[in-house]
């Protein structure tokens, strides 16, 4: 068998029977591309069903010359994936990378902000902003207010849908990884300026493919992921925050904030949309004086 027929295989199996975004499916193959790439250029002709350990160790040994220990654990995690849907559609009798072994790395804790740091970059938005008759500021406010009190991840902030809103019932919809659906709650701090952005939206030319998505460029089309990453970059820099800020650090800052201020740990796996509690356990790092409360009041012997 061919790599191409059984990458093909593969992304399939991904989408369907495992449930993957596109850009997940994407991480998956680039590891595999990257060790046919390594096969050219060493003139090592091998199919899937043939290479041995040993080939696939001295890959991962010439990735190591370039590549971190988290970049080489996530190759090699990526690999051992491909290879046990290999064995379990019986192209091969063994995985061989059931024998190596990643090297080890320290959990990365999640950088975070504070309340007054979020305060000073919502503050510093220009709120009368407007490009080519469309008030941005107003909508740049209700994506960081939405990014911070809802904890999305960035792409479910730009699929984030009108359809999505429940303010009625004080929640949102949201479409996490895999498709997943789930409901977390809006406030109505977050609920009034999503109205006032959808006020100015609503005099908007919205493109066909777009009509039902929340947050919009001012030509009507759904908002990239890389410009929710420009708006926050400005900001930082308007407000000479050293800190490096990214989308991903309000999710983070959303779930430091509940744990800091008492809220239960499995509540915020099902806010942030996390398959395993463990995932949200990163987050008990950042303020364990909060522990020391709970145990003194709640624990009989204080």
């Amino acid at each position: 068998m061919k790599w191409d027929n059984l990458i093909t295989d593969y992304t399939i199996f991904l989408k369907l029977e495992r449930g993957l975004s596109e850009n997940s499916i994407k991480n998956y193959t680039y590891d595999i591309k990257k060790l046919i790439s390594y096969l050219e250029e060493h003139n090592l002709s091998i199919s899937p069903v043939k290479i041995s350990n040993e080939t696939i160790k001295q890959f991962i040994y010439e990735i190591s010359k370039t590549a971190n220990p988290r970049s080489q654990a996530r190759l090699i995690s990526g690999l051992r994936n491909f290879f046990d849907y290999l064995v379990f559609e019986n192209y091969r009798d063994t995985n061989p990378l059931d024998l190596i072994e990643s090297p080890r790395i320290g959990r990365k804790l999640p950088d975070t902000l504070s309340v007054t740091d979020i305060d000073n970059l919502i503050n510093a938005i220009d709120l009368s902003y407007q490009y080519k008759g469309v008030n941005l500021g107003e909508r740049n406010r209700a994506i960081l207010e939405t990014l911070y009190s809802c904890g999305l991840r960035v792409s479910e902030l730009t699929e984030l849908k009108i359809s999505d809103l429940f303010f009625d019932e004080g929640f949102i919809k949201v479409t996490g990884k895999g498709d997943k659906q789930r409901f977390v709650p809006i406030g109505e701090t977050t609920q009034k300026y999503i109205s006032i952005w959808k006020g100015i939206r609503n005099h908007i030319d919205v493109q066909a493919n777009s009509k039902d998505i929340l947050f919009l460029n001012y030509k009507g089309k759904k908002l990239t992921r890389a410009m929710i990453f420009t708006i926050i970059k400005n900001l930082v820099e308007k407000i000479g925050l050293n800190k490096t800020v990214s989308p991903h650090t309000f999710r983070h800052s959303f779930a430091t904030h509940l744990l800091e201020n008492g809220a239960d740990l499995r509540a915020i796996q099902m806010m942030l949309g996390h398959e395993s509690i463990t995932t949200t356990e990163i987050y008990m790092h950042v303020d364990r004086s909060h522990l020391s409360d709970v145990l003194n009041k709640f624990h009989p012997r204080k």
